[in-house]
This record gives C-alpha cells, sequence and structure tokens, in this order.
C-alpha cells in the first residue's frame, strides 16, 4: 500500500509538471483559454502520426513526438493478445492493417462480437511472441502504402510508453472491447494492474463501456490518471445502461459519477446538415464544463472531406473548436497531430486583424475560386475580403472583340455553355488544345454574358468537389468591370494565346488590354501582366508595369544565358512548386536552387499553384495546406504564393510562430526527401527523370504578329 501511495504522490508530480507545460507552450487567445482548467487543449496523436505511417508503428509514433506539441499525448488502441499482453493497434481484428493473412494464411476464425458474427483474425488468438513475425501495413486505403515493406513491429503498450522521453508527453490508452475479451477468459483490468506495478504513467484511459469504466475507478490515483467516456454514434446502444449514447448525453452528471472527461465524434459539437454545411453550434461543451467534466474532440482528420465551411482547410476544422462561441475543448484527437499542435500554439487568438509576419504576396487564382466560380465579381469580392494582395484577371476575347476575365479560353471548362445552344459552336484547334472546345472568340459578349458560370472541379475524380452551395453564382465581368471591382488593390492581367488570336481571329488582346488600363484611373501599384509568351512581355513599358514572365512547364534548372534574356523583358517569373520541390508518386525527393538563382537576378519569384485540398498536395505536407505554404515561404522564401484559396495563405503570414526566430517543429519547413528515405527499397518508387533546363531558345520567340482591320474595343 505504501508503494502504491508513493506511485500516486509520484504520479501526480508528473501531472503537475505536464500542465505546467502545456500553459507555457502557447500564447493563446488574449481572453485567456475557455477550457475547463484554463490551460491550452492538449493534442492527441491517435496511433501516433498515422495520417502518414502504418497506426500505432514505432515510425507513428516517432514522428507524433518529432513534430507536435511538447505535451502531446500518445493514442494507443489496447487490445490484448491469447497470452494477455496489451497491445497498440488500431482494431480488435489484425486484418485491416497487418500482413496476417500472409504470415497464417488459414487461421481466420469466427466470433460473436456486440453480438454480430465476424470472420477475421483476433489479437486474442495469438501469443505476442507469434506476432512477432507479423508486420504493420497502412489500414486506410486512400493512405500511402509505401511504408508496408517496412516490416513494422506490433507493439505491446510498455514499447510505446518506452518511447516518451519528456514527463510533459502523455499516455492514453483506449479500451474499447472490454466484453470481448472477458470472453475469451482475458483481463484489461489484469493488465492495467500489471502496467502500474512497472510504473508505467498512464495520463488518460478511454472506453464507450460504461461498466469498465466504474469497474477500473477505483484502481486508479485520483488526479494521476483521468477517465474518459468515449461516446459513439447518437443511436449507438451503451450495452450496461441500455440507452443510446445519444441519450446518456443528456445526464452528464451521471457521467460524472464514473468520468471526468468525455471523448465525442466532431458532429456532437458542430453538427453538419445533409449538404455537410455547419450548423449552429451545440452546448454540449458548455454544459460538461459547467458539471465539471472535460471535453475532447474527435474525427479531426486532415485527409477526410469536412464541412464545406472549412474550404478543405484542417486549420480552420481545428480552429472552430477553440475559443470559438464561448468555449474551447479540452483535447483534440487527430490522426494528424501536427495540425492541431500548430492550430493551437500559432493560429490562436489572432484576433481580428493580426499583424502579417512576412511580406510574402498572395496572388489569386481566378479569384477566390476554391470557393466560388472562377473569375466571377463574387470570386473577386471574397478574395478580397479574403486578405489577397493581388487579384487576377486572365483576359480572353470574345468574338467581337471584348476582353473579359475567365479562367480558360474554352467557355466549357468553367461555365454551363455545353448546356445550351452555343454547344454546336464547339471546335478543335490543335494550336489551343488538342480536343474539342466551345472558345471565347466563337461567341460576342452579349451571348457570353448570358452564360451561368460553373465553380471548377480540379479533384473531383477523387470526389472532392468544392462549394456546391455556390456551385452556378456570380456573373462573368469584363476586363473593364474587373478594373472598376479592384480599385485600390494591386493586380495581374494575365495575356495568352495573343499570336493566335492576332492570326487567325484578327484580335489583338494586347492592344484590348492596354486600351481598357487607358480609360481607368491610375493606380497606386504597377500593374503586373502575366504571359508565358515573352512576345507579349516586350511588348509592355517596364516603367508602367511589372512584367510577369510564366514558366509553363517543371523545370529543374535555369541556364544563366537564359535567365538574363528573361532579365530583359521580365521583372518576376512564376514557377510551378514541382519546380523547386521534385517528387515521385507525391513524395518529395530532393529540392533545387531555382528559387535562389532566380533571385540572384534580381527576378522576383512567384510559385504556383497552391490548393487545400489534400490531393493537391505530396505526403511530406500532412495534408495540410498551411505546412505546405510554410515550406515555400521560410523554407525558400518565395516573394509571393498563386493559391485558389487566399484566405487560408493570408491567415498563414499572420501566424504568431513566425514571430519567433527559432522555427517549432509544427512549423519548421519540411526536409525534402526525409520520408521518400524511409521508404523500404522494395516500395520506393523510380526517382524522377531530372527536369529539363530551361535554355534561351525556350525562352525566345517570334514578335507578335500585326492585326488589321478592326480594332478591339474595351
Amino acid at each position: 500500500m505504501r508503494h502504491f501511495m508513493a506511485l500516486c504522490s509520484v504520479l501526480a508530480i508528473l501531472i503537475l509538471q505536464h500542465s505546467l507545460v502545456a500553459l507555457v507552450s502557447s500564447a493563446g487567445p488574449p481572453s485567456g483559454w475557455k477550457t475547463l482548467r484554463g490551460s491550452p487543449p492538449v493534442v492527441i496523436a491517435r496511433g501516433g502520426f498515422s495520417g502518414i505511417f502504418p497506426d500505432s508503428s514505432s515510425l507513428a509514433y516517432n514522428l507524433a513526438l518529432n513534430t507536435s506539441n511538447p505535451d502531446v499525448i500518445l493514442w494507443c488502441d489496447v487490445q490484448l493478445t491469447k497470452d494477455g499482453t496489451g497491445i497498440c493497434f488500431p482494431e480488435l481484428k489484425l486484418d485491416n492493417a497487418t500482413d496476417i493473412s500472409v504470415v497464417y494464411p488459414d487461421k481466420a476464425k469466427d466470433y460473436f462480437v456486440n453480438g454480430v458474427s465476424t470472420r477475421g483474425w483476433f489479437t486474442a488468438d495469438y501469443n505476442f511472441k507469434e506476432l512477432a513475425n507479423v508486420s504493420l501495413v497502412q489500414g486506410v486505403y486512400s493512405r500511402t502504402p509505401k511504408f508496408d515493406g517496412n516490416k513494422l513491429p506490433i507493439l505491446h503498450v510498455e514499447e510505446v510508453a518506452n518511447l516518451i522521453k519528456s514527463p510533459s508527453t502523455g499516455l492514453w490508452l483506449n479500451i474499447e472491447h472490454d466484453a470481448f475479451f472477458k470472453q475469451q477468459n482475458l483481463s484489461v483490468e489484469t493488465f492495467l494492474r500489471s502496467l502500474f506495478a512497472k510504473n508505467v504513467t498512464v495520463s488518460y484511459i478511454s472506453s464507450p463501456d460504461v461498466g469498465f469504466l466504474r469497474r477500473v475507478k477505483s484502481i486508479f490515483c485520483h488526479g494521476t490518471t483521468s477517465l474518459i467516456f468515449r461516446v459513439l454514434e447518437q443511436s449507438k446502444i451503451e450495452p450496461k445502461t441500455n440507452q443510446s449514447y445519444g441519450e446518456l448525453l443528456r445526464n452528464l452528471a451521471q457521467i460524472k459519477t464514473f468520468a471526468s472527461g468525455i471523448l465525442v465524434p466532431k458532429g456532437y459539437i458542430w453538427p453538419v446538415d445533409s449538404n455537410l454545411y455547419l450548423q449552429p453550434h451545440t452546448s454540449l461543451v458548455s454544459d460538461a464544463h459547467k458539471k465539471k467534466l472535460q471535453v475532447f474532440v474527435s474525427d479531426l482528420i486532415n485527409d477526410v472531406p469536412f464541412s464545406y465551411n472549412f474550404s478543405y482547410d484542417p486549420v480552420a476544422e481545428c480552429l472552430s473548436f477553440f475559443n470559438v462561441g464561448g468555449f474551447s475543448v479540452d483535447g483534440v484527437l487527430s490522426d494528424f497531430p501536427v495540425t492541431p499542435s500548430a492550430a493551437i500554439n500559432c493560429f490562436s487568438g489572432l484576433g481580428e486583424n493580426p499583424t502579417k509576419q512576412v511580406d510574402t504576396l498572395v496572388i489569386t487564382k481566378y479569384g477566390a475560386s476554391g470557393d466560388t466560380p472562377a473569375c466571377t465579381d463574387i470570386a473577386y469580392k471574397k478574395a478580397k475580403s479574403d486578405g489577397a494582395d493581388v487579384l487576377d484577371c486572365p483576359v480572353q476575347m470574345s468574338k467581337d472583340g471584348t476582353p473579359f476575365c475567365l479562367s480558360s479560353v474554352d467557355l466549357s471548362e468553367s461555365t454551363t455553355v455545353a448546356n445550351t445552344n452555343f454547344k454546336t459552336r464547339a471546335t478543335t484547334i490543335q494550336e489551343i488544345k488538342g480536343n474539342s472546345g466551345i472558345y471565347t472568340f466563337s461567341l460576342t459578349w452579349d451571348e457570353i454574358k448570358t452564360l451561368i458560370p460553373s465553380i471548377l472541379k480540379p479533384y473531383a475524380k477523387y470526389r472532392l468537389i468544392r462549394n456546391p452551395k455556390l456551385e452556378n453564382q456570380g456573373k462573368l465581368i469584363t476586363l473593364s468591370e474587373f478594373l472598376s471591382l479592384t480599385e485600390g488593390s494591386r493586380i495581374l492581367i494575365g495575356i495568352e494565346n495573343a499570336a493566335y488570336l492576332a492570326e487567325k481571329q484578327n484580335l489583338s488582346v494586347v492592344n484590348a488590354v492596354l486600351d481598357a488600363l487607358k480609360k481607368t484611373k491610375p493606380r497606386s501599384h504597377k500593374v503586373m501582366i502575366q504571359s508565358t509568351h515573352s512576345s507579349v512581355l516586350k511588348k509592355l513599358d517596364k516603367s508602367k508595369f511589372e512584367r510577369v514572365y510564366k514558366v509553363d512547364e517543371n523545370i529543374g534548372d535555369a541556364a544563366e544565358t537564359a535567365i538574363k534574356d528573361i532579365k530583359t523583358f521580365a521583372d518576376s517569373v512564376v514557377i510551378r512548386k514541382e519546380s523547386v520541390f521534385p517528387e515521385t508518386e507525391a513524395f518529395l525527393v530532393n529540392s533545387t536552387n531555382i528559387v535562389e538563382k532566380l533571385k540572384s537576378f534580381k527576378l522576383r519569384v512567384y510559385v504556383e499553384t497552391f490548393s487545400n485540398e489534400f490531393v493537391s498536395q505530396a505526403w511530406d505536407y500532412y495534408s495540410d495546406a498551411s505546412i505546405e505554404i510554410n515550406s515555400f515561404v521560410i523554407g525558400t522564401k518565395v516573394n509571393g504564393i498563386i493559391t485558389d484559396f487566399p484566405k487560408t495563405a493570408d491567415r498563414y503570414r499572420r501566424n504568431l510562430c513566425l514571430k519567433h526566430g527559432k522555427k517549432v517543429p509544427y512549423m519548421s519547413p519540411i526536409e525534402p526527401g526525409k520520408l521518400y528515405q524511409q521508404i523500404s527499397e522494395l516500395f520506393l518508387p523510380p526517382l524522377p527523370p531530372p527536369s529539363p533546363i530551361l535554355i534561351v531558345s525556350n525562352v525566345t520567340e517570334a514578335p507578335l504578329p500585326s492585326v488589321s482591320g478592326r480594332v478591339p474595343t474595351a
């Protein structure tokens, strides 16, 4: 008994140290944290960093420790083996996230689990030694399987506990299947007692089983291990009480008798409607705090689509649970613990108009086209309110010579023209694109302005669509209307297909742009004009415009002669992300020095395109747009980023962690190639072929053909 009391005292000191670290790890909101204890929310790494590496593997736990808050909590789903060893594994069955079906091909069995007959390879059928040859693999099919060949062993709980080196880091044990193990004459309680006998510190124990929590409450010292009631789906029945979890939450005072907190899916706090738009938040967190219950939220997962209100931005979702509506959750369970770590320490408490910490320009890609139809009036209005520095208008020409803003010369890419009578005007023009299109110069402006815009869907094949509520909202606008709408803002005008339009359609897009600019008020900043063609930029007056040369292919380097040639007609260069960080099968393999080289010639460097959808990012960025942006802004010091989600980019520039000289792990630039180098040889993707070097002949062009006859009107 004396030993047990001494252990409680030691654990209490450790818990106090943990709380103190939590208090100083984040400046937090100016008004203080609205958590139950007034300290920052904790980050719980589900199975470690299971969004990248196989769940509950040593690689996953170590990545969580190296990239998250110093007080991160390592989550372990406890399963028992035949000999009573507690292992960390996400499921009762081993089928999905190990290679056991290969190691023991004919050993599948049938059991009743929660009253349902279930077939598979169960942990309770194997001694821990028998699992030595079984390796962990990725159990989520949408995530990379490239680490499946690393022969990652199944870890027992003590091994995970031994990974923890800091007293501020904690261990969370989740017990989901106590009843099943009892049926196999295995005792979770006996296992937990053995842990405490070995001085293993456990910060939290959770379970959806009321009976289990009531029984184990007497085992633990008060204040050292918190018991958390894990709430499942609203309609699911809790076996001990025979009530649904939704009903149980209506009696928080009763929950307080056997638990000190609750862990709930995010929908209990922020429900969504059938179209995945947020409804008003519930009072659950505030109600629970009144009963002195902590509230932890689960299901914040970067690579699982969530409410359209968050625009595929996982940081925005995290922030909605911190000091919003007068409440803050006490912790977040995530497969990507780096994101809530940054949300808590860098992005919380920014206030209404926080100061920019870096000067990197945020340049739009067709306005705020991640949330609205591209190049419409509402796309530009939203981009301005979202904090964009530069609003872009890719100029297209109508049949009657009216310049207007549209993302593509093919109307079918961003309007519903294919559903109108104009579909008969489809044609194939090899100089522009290989397949058929309905081109802007085939319709007059009066015809074009009757078209309904359509939001871009660049990742529809992954079933990731953009803001359906605004799918066909807004109106197309002329260049003159764009200039009026963006008065007071910096602008970028894109000019493409100028040679074809002049030669084949007798339309001068350059003259149309210059004419429109002459008729508007002078602007406080130089107008940026962008083109992939040097012949266009050479027609522009350097004193009046910032001339932006866009390199329309991936490059690995640029010859000095080519850069010197660019310098004669351009002030800035736009390059693709892959030109900075080459990748193979969505893994970064190395970095180039192209940004540094271009900047050494006094050229500004802008990089495109930064999108929020996780499929647009390399695995190295952990499915988080802010981490990708950070790697270019801090890692390579680009002058500007081009994005269809300017709100995300602007918020990044204002995060508080950019003020610190020494970057915290969750706000440090990624190391290109680090993930790639951890893949086993058998699974290693081939290195990409070297990207071409930009040479003078890629840049030099013949002058634009002249236009005779009619003069386009602005």
